[in-house]
């Protein structure tokens, strides 16, 4: 990840012809996932007074978003945005706005709640893979859709900082579920905005996968690279180890601040991490590294497990608030460079579930990576499940060093007339 080398502004980014039409409304629609899990929870409370009621419909609603998103996001491959889209957003809102109504007076029927966040959880529409992928629809330069990547990255920071803030401002004029109506009116808007947008029009008219869609032609984008497998799982494997390591830090921060009698702290504690994911993610951004992907991947892997296992050393929280902040700057280029090294390995009919794949990777690690920490929390003082945490990225991203390293490529013969395009002459076309 050595010699890193000027590229292209974030304003070379805005200036991208269609990127405003299309990313505005996208980033009103993904505002919503910021707001509604915390306006989930507190309304099932508000609703039944039960916590077990909470952590049923709440795992189910989440369940069932990670199990039917790769099939979410086919659709979206294989129809086009502008296709697959609408109807998620309008049932997602459907059931949103029924999950407030059922709430707003208490006295809801577990059933029915049940019912309602299958139908949220199976519909939710994915708007941050399909806006990653309108941007590697848009944007042929690497190092630019670099820079629109981590944007990208830092705003969904901002998005899921932001949401908790905003319920926070509703809660004292209304109750819990005014959240889950301002979060179906969020996506129903921002999801309408996206698919009247020219890229996404242009990009369901073009879906490779689409019946209607004339055939690629040999040796285009649309073609099977033989890396594509390789790259794909990397990104996966260490998208879903780094989710697992932040999301058991998390928790581990609830029971170090508890442990130093500052439990008020934790606020504190994730606001700095999530400002090192600003500024990292900016920063990272604005550099061309000449080292690929996939090694850099396991560069970042290999110091955010480090930095995580380092947290067992903080003598209090204002350490820790150092130390985390720092794990927050590694953090956010990670996921930057997965979701790059998951794009440049696939074909253009499969991006959409590339990027699908290693965000729902991310967040499948982060729920088991709290589930496992919070029974380890029984057994080891916070400072021993640092280190676990940690380690287990480092472990992960250990196996993966093998296939970092790049194949030398063979030239062919000079003067073969049937010579196969080289990968990078390919990616070059694309």
């Amino acid at each position: 990840m050595s010699s890193p080398v000027p590229g292209p502004s974030y304003r070379a980014v805005m200036r991208v012809t269609g990127a405003h039409r299309f990313l505005i409304p996208a980033l009103l629609g993904r505002s919503s996932y910021g707001l509604v899990s915390l306006a989930l929870v507190l309304s099932v409370v508000h609703a039944t007074g039960s916590y077990a009621h909470v952590g049923v419909v709440g795992g189910i609603f989440g369940a069932t978003v990670a199990a039917l998103s790769p099939l979410r996001a086919r659709l979206i491959d294989r129809h086009g945005p502008c296709a697959a889209l609408p109807p998620m957003a309008v049932l997602f809102a459907l059931a949103l706005l029924g999950l407030a109504v059922t709430t707003w007076s208490g006295g809801a029927d577990l059933g029915v709640l049940v019912a309602l966040a299958v139908m949220a959880g199976a519909c939710a529409p994915p708007l941050g893979p399909v806006t990653r992928s309108l941007w590697s629809h848009l944007i042929a330069d690497r190092a630019l859709l670099q820079r629109a990547y981590s944007l990208d990255t830092v705003v969904e920071e901002l998005i899921f900082l932001g949401g908790p803030l905003l319920l926070g401002a509703l809660l004292p004029w209304w109750p819990p579920p005014i959240g889950l109506v301002v979060g179906a009116l969020l996506v129903s808007t921002g999801t309408w905005g996206l698919v009247t947008s020219p890229v996404a029009r242009s990009m369901s008219r073009r879906s490779p996968e689409s019946p209607s869609a004339p055939a690629p032609a040999p040796g285009t984008d649309a073609t099977p690279r033989p890396v594509a497998r390789g790259g794909l799982l990397t990104a996966v494997a260490l998208s879903g180890a780094a989710g697992a390591a932040l999301g058991a830090a998390g928790l581990v921060n609830v029971a170090f601040a508890e442990q130093h009698g500052r439990v008020e702290a934790v606020v504190f504690l994730e606001t700095l991490q999530t400002a090192g994911g600003v500024v990292g993610g900016l920063v990272y951004g604005a550099v061309s590294w000449r080292a690929g992907a996939r090694a850099r991947l396991v560069l970042i892997s290999l110091a955010l497990g480090g930095g995580v296992a380092a947290a067992a050393f903080a003598p209090g929280v204002a350490a820790l608030s150092a130390v985390l902040f720092v794990v927050g700057v590694v953090g956010a280029p990670l996921i930057t460079t997965s979701y790059l090294l998951a794009d440049e390995s696939v074909t253009a009919d499969r991006r959409t579930r590339a990027g699908n794949w290693v965000n729902t990777a991310y967040n499948a690690g982060s729920s088991v990576g709290g589930a496992a920490i919070g029974v380890l929390l029984t057994l080891t003082p916070p400072g021993a499940a640092y280190t676990m945490a940690g380690g287990v990225l480092v472990v992960v991203t250990a196996a993966a060093l093998p296939f970092s390293i790049p194949r030398r490529r063979v030239r062919p013969l000079r003067g073969s007339s049937g010579a196969v395009p080289s990968a990078t002459s390919a990616r070059r076309r694309r």
